[in-house]
């Protein structure tokens, strides 16, 4: 406090070691976690607007040894300071210092790439520092693990055998993984060959822990980071009980964020309840899972087969829970097993069954149940085979991934050439899914949970906007607010007797599509989902509390979970969106997710409900005013009898020349306002002058999409609601029916519990 770095680094060297005792002998490195990868088109200047969603936290001896760990905790393709693949970084044989100095003075999400780029293509730790500002002492760090890596790379040539136990410790100390390792032997090794080498040389991590009480008394909640410097506390691993790994999510981003974590909280509270000593896992500072007090044990590290398997070794727990964490621990399992992790709950094979498309299709098409015509394919020949097989559009994502990321509908072969183009990285191991596309389809969302024996469902969900919407980005209504009986009821059936099928031990989300009278099966999820929180609470059961105590031997009888699909009153959830945050990117939704966050509102009335939610994600419904209309052409015969709605609630309607002609012919009056193409004044001038209040507008042509972009994101900075889907206007225009009717009700959620009680 009070000295720069180098000036404290100057008073260091000038003390004797007699006089200088540190009290605090490790160090902490966050790094965020930004969205750009779900928002391409977004200005990614780093700036005093935030821009990330979320962060990891690591913690070492040294800062290198941090730095690294977190670099490859964050789970953005990079396994420490080193090459992130398919970025043109990667490369610094083809910079020089002027064309790599823009990318330096400019702060980027991606600027420490640059560093390192900069550094090997010669830029001194002083050039450097001129054009990026970072101080001299952070670069000295970096610049040391760059010369490392050299030295790395000459022993990799040699073989494994060539590190001896010095030069791997050396190595470890510095941070480098695993991975790293073996990717600088040119890939003639596994990081598991690296870890069985570097264990049959002694050379391991020990644990250190964080004190949580400052050392002024005895703490008995500490946490512990891995290092490979000094000596390790042993009575803090002393095992007292049976000891259950509860895997956490890592950093927070789109798709994957504090849902899983409530799920993990919730399992450590129920396992320590079972008399389990819990240990958690986990990267993330953010999250309640990394709170000291929340497990019996919480290991601050990054969600890698090397760290977890560290841990393994150390403990030798009783069981690990792979499925609480989202996709990231569910992508270690296969590694984990095979190399003696106990995992608990459903079976790694089981979960295979579900993620890989061809084994997914032998399991439903053995218990009768309909889905889209699909494949997989590991190369673009491949893909392009299947797409003309199965007929455009086509639905296209790559396998073992959440949060919809890199999926895309496809209409046409140019399209997915595009497509393939910029989203290279599927291969033979993660293939790339080609599903049919079911427009003009209901997607509906279903949460159960299994004990091997029984399945109770905790919720049928159906979703307000309709296919083609991330499941997160569109809103929902639990129980259906349009399906009939019977379909919820093939619903249900066919969830069960897929669970059964599956052997799901634990939770299971299972997506359908609903197109016409007939049903079809999207995909099935043997882990917790996003949506476990928000049916948990509208049902009024403990859903991952009851899974985890169902992985440790417990039966659904033991747990007391009971099925309601029909509770008496409708919970909504609604997305929460950042769009205000990237000035510019479209709003328009599909099917990669881009919500960052959720809201739920109950009431008996489904309109109050969703009006309720509406609210409560920031989206202020007017109850008068000027409603803008503006739909492509298929959709003008739908939305004529929504807008006539509007009329009647006492809205005026605006619309552009094409929508306001078909609208002026079912005789709704309207105000004719031109297009932004078409001259001023134009739409664009009446929202700058906040004349109206509410927009629904679906994208259109070409042309007019470039306008449809500029009115969202206009609307975005102007805080005017705009709907962009025609299932969502129907809900929305329900919820003002009955906001002009009567006032919102207030009750507390207990309320409505007990209801269920009583049914």
């Amino acid at each position: 406090v009070g000295y720069s770095l180098d000036e404290l680094q100057n008073d260091i060297t000038k003390v004797t070691p007699a006089s200088f005792e540190p009290t605090i002998d490790y160090c902490v490195v966050k790094f965020p976690r930004w969205a750009f990868e779900k928002f391409p088109t977004a200005d990614s200047v780093l700036t005093t607007q935030m821009k990330s969603v979320g962060e990891v936290m690591a913690i070492g001896r040294t800062f290198k040894e941090s730095m690294q760990k977190a670099l490859r905790g964050l789970e953005t393709g990079r396994h420490g300071f080193g090459n992130v693949p398919g970025k043109p970084h990667c490369k610094p044989e083809e910079f020089n210092a002027e064309s790599i100095r823009p990318h330096l003075v400019t702060p980027r999400a991606d600027r420490i790439d640059w560093v390192r780029t900069a550094f090997l293509a010669g830029m001194s730790k002083e050039d450097i520092h001129d054009c990026s500002k970072i101080d001299p002492w952070f670069l000295g760090q970096l610049e040391t693990l760059i010369r490392h890596e050299q030295r790395i790379v000459e022993l990799g040539r040699k073989g494994l055998t060539a590190f001896t136990a010095v030069d791997m410790l050396t190595t470890k100390k510095l941070g480098y993984s695993d991975r790293q390792i073996a990717a600088a032997c040119a890939g003639k090794v596994t990081e598991w060959d690296v870890r069985a080498y570097r264990k049959k040389i002694g050379v391991a991590p020990v644990y250190k822990r964080v004190d949580t009480c400052a050392a002024e008394f005895q703490s008995f909640t500490p946490y512990l980071y891995s290092t490979y410097d000094g000596t390790e506390d042993e009575t803090v691993l002393d095992a007292k009980k049976k000891r259950v790994v509860v895997l956490g999510g890592g950093p927070n981003r789109i798709g994957q964020g504090i849902e899983f974590d409530y799920c993990c909280v919730h399992a450590a509270m129920s396992l320590r309840a079972l008399g389990y000593e819990t240990v958690m896992v986990n990267s993330n500072p953010e999250t309640v899972s990394t709170d000291f007090d929340t497990s019996d044990i919480l290991f601050f590290e990054p969600l890698t087969h090397e760290d977890v398997m560290n841990i393994v070794d150390r403990i030798t727990p009783h069981g690990v829970i792979v499925q609480f964490g989202g996709q990231t621990p569910l992508n270690l399992a296969r590694g984990l097993k095979d190399h003696g992790a106990p995992l608990v709950g459903t079976s790694v094979e089981s979960i295979e069954a579900a993620e890989d498309r061809e084994l997914f299709s032998k399991v439903v098409d053995k218990l009768g149940i309909d889905q889209p015509p699909n494949g997989m394919a590991s190369t673009g020949q491949q893909a392009m085979a299947v797409a003309e097989r199965i007929g455009y559009p086509v639905l296209v994502r790559p396998s073992f991934v959440l949060g919809g990321r890199a999926m895309e509908v496809v209409y046409d072969r140019a399209g997915l050439e595009s497509y393939m183009e910029r989203h290279r990285s599927f291969s033979e191991e993660r293939p790339l899914l080609v599903d049919k596309f079911l427009d003009n389809a209901i997607e509906v969302d279903v949460d159960a949970i299994g004990d091997g024996k029984t399945v109770v469902l905790g919720g049928i969900m159906e979703h307000i906007e309709e296919a083609g919407i991330h499941s997160g980005d569109s809103s929902c209504s639990l129980p259906p607010y349009t399906l009939s009986e019977g379909l919820i009821e093939e619903i249900a059936t066919k969830t069960r007797r897929l669970a059964m099928e599956l052997q799901v031990i634990g939770l299971m989300n299972v997506q359908w599509a609903v197109r016409g009278a007939k049903l079809y099966i999207l995909e099935a999820n043997p882990r917790a989902s996003r949506t476990v929180p928000y049916v948990s609470k509208a049902i009024g059961q403990p859903l991952a509390k009851m899974a985890a105590r169902i992985m440790l031997g417990e039966t659904i009888a033991q747990v007391g979970a009971h099925e309601n699909l029909t509770p008496p009153y409708f919970s909504v959830k609604a997305p929460v969106f950042p769009f205000n945050k990237f000035h510019g990117v479209d709003t328009v939704l599909g099917p990669e997710m881009k919500s960052t966050g959720e809201v739920m509102g109950i009431d008996p009335n489904f309109g109050a409900a969703f009006a309720k939610a509406m609210f409560g994600a920031g989206n202020s419904l007017p109850m008068s005013g000027k409603v803008f209309i503006s739909v492509r052409d298929e959709d003008k015969r739908i939305v004529l009898p929504l807008v006539t709605r509007l009329h009647a609630l006492g809205f005026e309607i605006v619309a552009t020349s094409g929508t306001a002609k078909a609208l002026a012919n079912a005789g709704v009056p309207v105000q004719r306002v031109m297009k932004i193409h078409e001259g001023r004044p134009h739409v664009l001038d009446m929202l700058l002058n906040n004349e109206v209040r509410l927009i629904i507008n679906t994208p259109s042509g070409r042309r007019e999409r470039s306008d449809d972009r500029l009115i969202r994101s206009s609307a975005v900075s102007r805080k005017i609601p705009c709907i962009t889907t025609l299932a969502a206007a129907q809900a929305t225009i329900q919820g003002l029916e009955w906001l002009l009717k009567k006032p919102l009700a207030v009750r507390p959620l207990q309320d409505y519990h007990s209801q269920l009680v009583e049914t």
